[in-house]
């Protein structure tokens, strides 16, 4: 119940950092000791870490893959915490940093919670904290995107939102096996696979692409083409490493293409 009470806390912090940022926004600019590529590319991971954190700390409970999934999630929170505090240091925007002063607060409770023992209740209150990590992370993404100079950035921002998608599919997939099998998860797993295909039919069709990013997107398309079938599948289940492994499979490929396509584009 106090968890419940601070999570509600944290998501009406949220709504008053965006008022109070929004008049701050024509007061302040982007200044980054990164270049804007470096800056956007990882703050748009931090989108991915967000799902992928909490997809770990499932499969840790149902002790499915969990040495490789205890591993992953000691990674993706140190990365995503040295990434904050970079990000932090990076940016002088008051908008921005009054963003990622929530992340941080929403980042602090997964902590504290993800030491607990695992439960239902605490599944789904890691569910409702990543959501809170990922829109924060998609408002400071977003403001960033609007506000730095990078050519071709709509399609740059399409093929580093497939890496926090294919980890938002592990996470639904899992936390329905978990026993979280309410209808959103449902139609959550449906609307993730289907903005996936269709983001993945646009960067293939993107006329800019060169072949080496056309070779990567090709690889994924076909495993795709298998997967996608398993995850829509969530109701049946039963595939739990398959699904782990090939999304994540699918997390590292989009990461190339995403940095190939922001190595194109800073030239």
């Amino acid at each position: 119940m106090i968890m419940c009470q601070r999570i509600k806390g944290l998501n009406i912090a949220f709504i008053s950092m965006v008022i109070l940022s929004s008049s701050l926004w024509a007061k302040g600019s982007v200044s980054t000791q990164l270049e804007d590529s470096e800056l956007l590319n990882i703050a748009g991971k931090q989108r991915m870490l967000s799902q992928r954190i909490a997809k770990d700390y499932l499969y840790i409970g149902k002790n499915i893959a969990k040495s490789k999934a205890s591993r992953e999630l000691r990674e993706a929170m140190e990365q995503f915490l040295q990434t904050h505090e970079t990000l932090t240091k990076s940016i002088n925007n008051p908008e921005i940093k009054n963003l990622l002063e929530f992340v941080a607060l929403s980042t602090g409770e997964f902590k504290e919670l993800s030491n607990e023992e695992f439960s239902l209740e605490n599944a789904q209150l890691i569910l409702d904290l990543s959501e809170s990590m990922l829109e924060g992370s998609q408002y400071v993404f977003d403001s960033l995107k609007n506000e730095l100079h990078i050519k071709e950035v709509e399609i740059i921002a399409i093929a580093a939102k497939e890496r926090m998608l294919s980890q938002r599919i592990a996470k639904y997939y899992i936390s329905y096996q978990s026993g979280i099998k309410d209808k959103n998860s449902v139609e959550m797993m449906k609307e993730t696979v289907k903005q996936f295909g269709d983001n993945l039919s646009t960067l293939i069709n993107n006329s800019s692409n060169t072949p080496e990013i056309n070779k990567k997107l090709a690889e994924i398309n076909k495993l795709w083409q298998i997967v996608h079938k398993f995850y829509i599948n969530i109701e049946k289940g039963g595939l739990p490493l398959i699904v782990f492994n090939t999304t994540d499979n699918i997390t590292k490929k989009m990461d190339e293409v995403t940095k190939l396509y922001l190595k194109k584009n800073s030239k």
